[in-house]
């Protein structure tokens, strides 16, 4: 499967949901789904050439751009995420009006993709497997439960984003749901979208694996 084809589509979606946007008149649309078009431009002009700074630090953080399955995920992610804020065509805002829950599979998406993205950068640096485990759980950790934390001391100045501590701790078990679910994915080896997901070679639970491909 051509995983190119995954983020076009995903592209595609987004610009519906820009010209939603531009149609009626939502201006935090409209910068929402430019960021995430310009974001997916960025990265499949970046894949066309592999750059290399000579640097293990910025080859490894540059790694996960190019890898066509951890980024055909992030634009899927992207499209689904933008769409529930503001379904195309219509003005129905399943994220903050319409259902509220939809956050859910945002973070779940969002969950799976943080942590592919932070193992792909660790495997990259060289560490072991039970390093690139630990150490991804970890930042993974602190990430969401930053991002959330900024979330609740932002609700007085944003109200729409205002939640309940136990909608705090559903986001969290979410995005829980999304990091197992990338270890799962590696640890097997293999993905839904391509046959083999082409992240990293490891098993989280066995012996740990040579670097090499």
């Amino acid at each position: 499967m051509d995983l190119r084809k995954i983020i076009y589509f995903s592209l595609g979606i987004l610009v519906l949901g820009l010209i939603t946007g531009i149609y009626y008149k939502r201006v935090d649309h409209i910068y929402r789904c430019t960021a995430w078009i310009l974001g997916l431009l960025a990265i499949i002009l970046l894949q066309r050439k592999r750059f290399s700074f000579g640097s293990k630090v910025l080859d490894a953080l540059l790694s996960p751009f190019y890898s066509e399955d951890i980024m055909a995920i992030l634009a899927l992610f992207g499209a689904v995420h933008v769409s529930l804020v503001n379904l195309p065509f219509t003005t129905i805002d399943l994220f903050h009006k319409e259902w509220r829950n939809a956050d859910i599979i945002s973070h779940f998406l969002g969950g799976l993709v943080l942590w592919l993205i932070i193992a792909k950068v660790l495997y990259e640096l060289k560490l072991s497997n039970k390093e690139v485990l630990f150490y991804s759980i970890v930042i993974f950790y602190t990430l969401a439960v930053g991002w959330e934390s900024i979330e609740k001391l932002s609700e007085s100045q944003i109200s729409f984003i205002t939640e309940s501590l136990g909608n705090k701790i559903r986001d969290i078990i979410a995005d829980t749901l999304g990091l197992f679910t990338g270890i799962m994915m590696v640890k097997r080896e293999k993905s839904t979208l391509s046959g083999y997901l082409d992240v990293f070679k490891f098993y989280v639970w066995g012996n740990d694996v040579s670097h090499s491909y």
